[in-house]
């Protein structure tokens, strides 16, 4: 099987070898948790206050900095997976999305909850991941409550507890 294909950008000071390659363990931990076994693309950027606020107002009308955007390729629901059949043809991958995660705000809500900045970002990039595969948060019941199991039980397995 073809490995899945997660670039890492960063445009922000302080990213380092051992933060991308963690970023990329927890897509993948989301990605084997949810059964996805066909090779696929997720993107990231890692980036700061400023250019995650610029994208959160064109996107989603919300003027503020936020610490992560997720940006599915695919409208999925929980458990529910795109088609191998959906491969880019040039790359053999099934493009799941992207992802841009503020360092500012992992730094700044790291501290807020009183846990390390690696806990906080292995929170972000499993919830974003997890976004991509279609679950949500919206209300705050049932699709809620689904979507934290499922955090806690990818976060357990990388052994990132709160």
């Amino acid at each position: 099987m073809k490995r899945h294909y997660i670039p890492v950008t960063a445009n922000v000071p302080g990213v380092n070898e051992s933060q991308i390659a963690f970023i990329r363990k927890a897509i993948r931990a989301v990605l084997a948790a949810e059964g996805v076994d066909f090779p696929c693309e997720v993107d990231v950027r890692v980036t700061g206050d400023g250019e995650i606020r610029e994208l959160n107002r064109e996107a989603r009308q919300v003027d503020r900095a936020t610490d992560v955007l997720s940006f599915p390729a695919f409208a999925l629901r929980p458990g529910e997976l795109p088609s191998p059949e959906d491969a880019d043809p040039g790359t053999g991958l099934v493009p799941l999305g992207d992802m841009m995660i503020s360092l500012e705000r992992v730094a700044a809500q790291a501290k807020e909850y009183g846990h390390s900045n690696r806990r906080e970002l292995g929170y972000l990039v499993v919830h974003s991941a997890l976004h991509l595969l279609g679950y949500d948060h919206m209300d705050e019941g049932e699709m809620k409550a689904q979507m934290r199991a499922r955090e806690e039980a990818v976060l357990a397995e990388l052994g990132i507890t709160r």
